[in-house]
């Protein structure tokens, strides 16, 4: 435990945006889940719509700075492969 002043508000402020972090991440995963399960299950009219509720959660993880960039493109195009090879 710190026992200087500005290192114990920065722990604090650290465990917070840890937090934040961790919200965001589980929201964009539970987000590309319930992608992967509608076009697991055939779906595709609800894929599409969570399609674009996923792609709208990776790139607020992306802004944010849990993901990098290069992730979230890739999590994106992955996601729009399944999406259209379930179209076909």
């Amino acid at each position: 435990m710190p026992n200087i002043k500005s290192a114990i508000k920065r722990t604090k402020i650290i465990e917070k945006k840890t937090l934040q972090n961790n919200m965001i991440k589980s929201g964009f995963k539970t987000a590309v889940k319930k992608f992967e399960n509608a076009i697991e299950a055939g779906d595709i009219a609800s894929a599409e719509t969570l399609f674009v509720d996923a792609t709208k959660k990776i790139d607020q993880a992306c802004s944010k700075g849990v993901i990098v960039k290069n992730t979230a493109a890739r999590k994106k195009s992955n996601m729009a492969k399944k999406l259209n090879s379930a179209k076909a």
